[in-house]
């Protein structure tokens, strides 16, 4: 099963399943496509929206648990 850390870059989010665009966007974070978040991990993506990382990981962790379901 798929799973990410604070530390797992959001390239590698979107490429475990492109399914997560959705969480990211309603987390706040609406520069998805940018070159440059995509070499951010999520802790630092996070840290630039001024939003907490935990609950995101928290979510993206639910939804890959949910795929393998």
């Amino acid at each position: 099963m798929a799973q990410v850390t604070k530390d797992t870059v959001i390239a590698d989010v979107l490429e475990i399943d492109r399914g997560a665009i959705p969480i990211l966007m309603m987390s706040g974070m609406h520069c998805i496509g940018c070159p440059s978040a995509q070499a951010e991990t999520l802790e630092e993506a996070c840290m630039v929206h001024g939003i907490e990382v935990g609950p995101v990981v928290d979510q993206l962790n639910s939804y890959f648990a949910s795929l393998q379901a």
